[in-house]
């Protein structure tokens, strides 16, 4: 059963505790969504303030994706940028697949979704991304389209002796 996408959904708190009960989730089956297993909804719930203040001012924007049972399945936020020579492209970060419903295709859906949605801003030409190396993500990410543009080694500590490179991955919309 697909997913389904809503750009922009009002926060309630119903919607609010299941992003974090989904990153969460993602984060301690190992997920790259800027944390590292273990972790507790209380650890990430002052991330997930500021992402919804950001939104709140407008600076941020979200696409959630339910599953069948109405729960928070999958997400994405997108940042605009605030630089004036830097407004035609978009960051998608916090980018998100519930662990139960990996292997059916939901990113790339997700992805989809979200290229869909970023066509609709006004002026937007592109996505941009960074993911964490060591986990093969930049070859999923290349699966859907998107090109490796920049790479910083070890730029990620995701533990003593375990630095991982900050790989930036480009959509083009046009």
């Amino acid at each position: 059963m697909p997913l389904t996408f809503t750009l922009d959904p009002a926060i309630t708190p119903a919607l609010r505790d299941g992003i974090l009960d989904l990153w969460t989730d993602v984060t301690n089956a190992g997920g790259a969504v800027g944390f590292v297993a273990p972790v507790t909804a209380e650890e990430i719930r002052p991330e997930l303030v500021r992402h919804l203040v950001a939104m709140a001012e407008g600076r941020h924007r979200l696409l959630v994706g339910h599953d069948e049972a109405g729960e928070v399945a999958a997400t994405a936020f997108f940042s605009f940028n605030t630089h004036r020579l830097m407004t035609h492209w978009v960051w998608l970060y916090t980018v998100m697949v519930h662990p139960r419903h990996q292997g059916r295709g939901y990113g790339r859906d997700l992805l989809a979704a979200a290229a869909d949605a970023a066509r609709g801003f006004d002026g937007i030409d592109a996505i941009r991304l960074s993911c964490r190396g060591g986990l093969g993500l930049e070859n999923f990410y290349g699966s859907c389209g998107y090109k490796e543009v920049g790479r910083v080694p070890a730029a990620v500590r995701v533990a003593p002796g375990d630095d991982r490179d900050d790989i930036t991955m480009l959509l083009p919309l046009t």
